[in-house]
């Protein structure tokens, strides 16, 4: 690891100071990729910004028909909240299953969604409920948010403060994980509210997340499992192939774990 100057600002206000001044600055929330990079030297910033002692960055509440979860609120608290529980047992199910314990309680929602990786769970399951990224200067809904592989739509020194969910969604994620890292090999979240029907896909595209519009149609009409019978699983979005799963393999999983998701869905 190289040298580098910390920070740890007390309020959102001194952290956008810090982001300000100081050029190539790292943002640190639960440090499960920072950390790892900057002991390998693939990553060498000159500061690093550490958000936990910013108290207004986490935290669970309602307000009327939304999750408000803040930034710097872990894995582990979104998985055990009683709030988010009783609202979206599906969200709380999906953050329990990220990782291990050490990863759960060091990882937070915004530090996630920051680094877009392409196997991680909250992509999907933010895409498929319709929620909305806030941060110090905006709101995003997670549609125009994730924009490929580490990539989203944040502008340099901009900061996620809290993530927006919509309640009342039939929602469920599953994934088939990868035994060692417990990442998704594939992982499809559904939801719907109204007439509406999202499918998103994680783990399996090269790009990242993306949405299964062929599912979406099909179960838009019947909100069933066996609607997915004979629908073609996405090919063309250029699926990965690795040592762990090829890309045929990969489709096939998408078909199962969306089939899943939906009787995980309909179930609650």
């Amino acid at each position: 690891m190289y040298a580098f100057d910390f920070h740890r600002p007390a309020t959102l206000r001194q952290a956008n100071s810090l982001v300000g001044k100081l050029g190539d600055a790292k943002i640190l929330a639960g440090g499960q990729t920072l950390l790892p990079t900057m002991k390998q030297r693939l990553a060498s910033p000159s500061a690093v910004i550490d958000l936990s002692g910013v108290p207004e960055l986490a935290g669970i509440e309602q307000k009327g028909r939304n999750l408000v979860i803040g930034a710097m609120t872990s894995h582990a608290e979104v998985a055990t909240s009683a709030l988010v529980t009783a609202a979206l047992p599906g969200l709380a199910a999906l953050a329990g299953g990220i990782g291990d314990p050490h990863v759960r309680h060091k990882g937070t929602i915004g530090g996630s969604i920051a680094n877009n990786d392409p196997a991680a769970d909250y992509p999907a399951g933010l895409l498929a409920l319709g929620a909305t990224i806030v941060t110090n200067r905006r709101k995003m809904p997670a549609a125009e948010f994730f924009t490929g592989m580490f990539s989203t739509a944040l502008d340099e020194g901009e900061i996620i403060t809290k993530v927006i969910v919509p309640i009342g969604a039939k929602f469920a994620y599953a994934k088939f994980r990868n035994p060692a890292s417990r990442y998704a090999m594939v992982g499809v979240a559904v939801g719907k509210k109204g007439s509406s029907v999202v499918v998103a896909v994680t783990g399996a595209g090269s790009d990242g997340v993306f949405r299964w519009t062929e599912a979406e149609a099909a179960l838009g009409k019947r909100f069933n499992a066996k609607s997915l019978d004979g629908i073609t699983n996405p090919a063309a979005k250029d699926l990965n192939s690795d040592i762990h799963a090829s890309a045929e393999y990969r489709s096939h999983l998408i078909g199962v774990m969306a089939r899943r998701a939906v009787t995980g869905a309909t179930a609650k």
